[in-house]
């Protein structure tokens, strides 16, 4: 997570000219007869079968007795009809925002979107096909973005012309986590502390950080759609390179599990990742001395979760131990030997979860703020229900007894946590979903148990559905809040599991609005998705792709990235540039993105703004998810 604030003047980057042009044929329709008429849609277009709506953004009075007409390829008018009633105001100038009913049309093909009786500009065009022709390239664009993400011996070159980085993580030095009076100083080398090997792995955004908190969660996402979806191209050996790192950030010998590589922020007289923009390649070439500046940027130091051999702080043993059980699920048919492994590992570190933590003390990085977690149970229920469908696999006799711990931690969860929307702050929904479809033919069912798990999904996703009967284009998250995008994910992917698990589809028309939500049917006329549709961010805040696309001008090196979205407008302030940074800023047709802010929300594509525009790890693996669900379900 970096941390530069946004609002720039504006500097169109080389690609600008391309995404204008594509802007003005399809997803940004707008003219200025008596005002600004917008009209959004999803820009990677509407799945046959499904709810389709776009949406129309103008003048309240301006858009009375305005009609549309839908074309297909050949011209041949395939729908028309008024508009829906106006679902609220946006902003100032977008006083309503108007719907147009596009559920009729169910024949694969492209078409054309046109306003009759309102100065709107270009038709608008947009697609409707089968979910896997739709999904399934995007789902592959976010196996290339962790690919691009890889850090240590095995990079991928193919986009950013990437080299080697971080070798100096092949023996890398234990440190205590700073205090805050000794901030200025930099961390304390632990004693006993090292050398061990933490090379490897995935960058987490758009820094160099790697921490074990997010690594978790995105392998046990990636292995849980290895074994439940539709196959994606590359996925498993990309979640395999996950687990490599993760099983270097474990050692069973010494009962110690490493949370964090590198430092983010220094003080006065240590410079840590956040404080220098970079490729990752120079910092091995880097000459220094300890005290130096720049010392811990090339020896990074590693922070543990707890001394060696005290318990773990339960929500990381939790998802450690359940992406090391899913390794075992996924590997059990091809290598038996190996699976076994994965799971015995798995158990360890179950084992020595502390399931009497302090308040408060939960560990998830250094410093703690980066990402903050309050629950644990459901990271408990997690572990034990996949090694229970571990053991399942391998024919291990401890099958019964994780599935009844599993229930058991279910039970605690449900008492004790309020489930929020998956992410890596709650993975209830993973976790609830799972023990639902892993009943154990040797225990007596639990109808109430069931019946609570099932409820609770329905809340977490009724949560969203209440929210967004009251927004303008029928979101269901709160567009000013941090994590807009991934929530919407997340909220899919739990719409999707209910539906699964339930097979009660009340939602499928939520969960298609809100697929079509973060693909551009929003204020902002934006996929938030990078590659996907016509508009998209470009000038992301990542330090790879903001320097290699000086050399490409490319804006879409990071295909398959997920950006934050929009968020608080209050913390998109100007700001001056960034040293040794690309200046880039763009917005579509030359018009400010602050035209399109309402309701407290702001977006902004420059590469200062991390608010917007920083894609980060799980963010994305949380998108993979719930596409795959979406096409495994289609």
């Amino acid at each position: 997570m970096s941390h530069f604030f946004s609002r720039p003047a504006r500097t169109v980057p080389a690609v600008a000219a391309s995404v204008l042009a594509a802007c003005c044929l399809t997803a940004c329709s707008e003219g200025r007869a008596g005002g600004s008429v917008a009209v959004r849609v999803n820009q990677v277009g509407y799945v046959t079968g499904e709810k389709k709506f776009a949406y129309v953004m103008g003048d309240r009075e301006q858009l009375a007795g305005v009609e549309y007409e839908i074309l297909d390829e050949r011209g041949n008018t395939a729908g028309h009809g008024g508009l829906g009633p106006s679902l609220g105001g946006w902003n100032s100038t977008y006083t309503a925002v108007r719907t147009v009913d596009l559920s009729s049309l169910d024949r694969t093909g492209t078409y054309r979107l046109r306003l009759v009786g309102a100065d709107a500009g270009p038709e608008t065009r947009f697609r409707v096909a089968p979910a896997r022709q739709l999904l399934d390239p995007l789902r592959a664009d976010t196996v290339h973005f962790f690919s691009t993400q890889r850090d240590g011996a095995d990079v991928r070159t193919d986009a950013t012309g990437r080299q080697p980085s971080h070798l100096t993580d092949r023996e890398a030095r234990v440190y205590e986590p700073p205090r805050a009076d000794a901030a200025a100083a930099g961390p304390e080398p632990a004693g006993a502390g090292g050398p061990v090997d933490v090379s490897g792995g995935w960058f987490d955004a758009g820094d160099f950080l790697k921490f074990t908190h997010t690594a978790s969660y995105v392998v046990g996402q990636m292995l849980s759609t290895v074994r439940d979806t539709p196959s994606v191209p590359g996925l498993r050996e990309e979640a395999r390179h996950g687990l490599r790192w993760l099983d270097r950030m474990w050692d069973g010998e010494t009962g110690t599990l490493y949370a964090q590589v590198g430092l983010g922020s220094g003080g006065k007289e240590i410079r840590g990742d956040h404080d220098v923009w970079r490729l990752p390649e120079e910092d091995d070439r880097l000459t220094v001395e300890p005290g130096d500046a720049d010392y811990l940027i090339k020896y990074r130091p590693v922070f543990r979760a707890g001394e060696p051999g005290a318990p773990l702080s339960p929500n990381l043993a939790g998802r450690v131990s359940a992406a090391f059980a899913l390794a075992a699920q996924t590997e059990a048919a091809e290598d038996p030997a190996r699976a076994r492994e994965w799971l015995d590992k798995a158990a360890a570190v179950y084992a020595r979860a502390d399931t009497r933590p302090d308040r408060g003390a939960l560990v998830t990085t250094v410093p703690a703020d980066y990402y903050q977690e309050h629950s644990w149970r459901d990271d408990m229920e997690w572990a034990a229900v996949e090694l229970s469908r571990g053991a399942d696999a391998l024919g291990d006799a401890r099958r019964s007894r994780w599935r009844d711990e599993a229930a058991d931690w279910a039970r605690a969860a449900l008492k004790e946590e309020r489930g929020a929307t998956l992410g890596p702050a709650d993975v209830s929904a993973l976790a609830h979903a799972d023990l639902l479809t892993s009943e154990d033919p040797d225990a007596d069912p639990d109808p109430g148990l069931a019946a609570a798990l099932k409820a609770e999904l329905r809340r977490q996703v009724e949560t969203g559905r209440k929210r967004a009967a009251g927004d303008p284009f029928r979101s269901g998250v709160v567009p000013g809040d941090f994590d807009a995008v991934p929530n919407t994910f997340g909220l899919l992917a739990t719409a999707e599991l209910y539906a699964r698990v339930t097979g009660d589809h009340r939602y499928d028309e939520f969960a298609a609005r809100q697929l079509a939500w973060v693909f551009g049917a929003n204020a902002w006329g934006t996929s938030f998705v990078v590659g996907a549709g016509d508009l998209y961010p470009h000038c992301l805040q990542h330090q790879v792709a903001n320097l290699a696309m000086s050399r490409t001008g490319r804006g879409d090196i990071l295909r398959g990235a997920v950006v934050n979205g929009p968020n608080d407008a209050g913390l998109l302030k100007e700001s001056g540039t960034i040293e040794g940074g690309r200046p880039c800023s763009f917005a579509p047709d030359g018009r400010p993105w602050s035209e399109f802010d309402g309701r407290g929300a702001g977006y902004v594509d420059d590469v200062r703004a991390w608010q917007t525009v920083e894609p980060a790890d799980d963010f994305t693996s949380t998108a993979l998810y719930a596409l795959s669900l979406t096409v495994a379900r289609s």
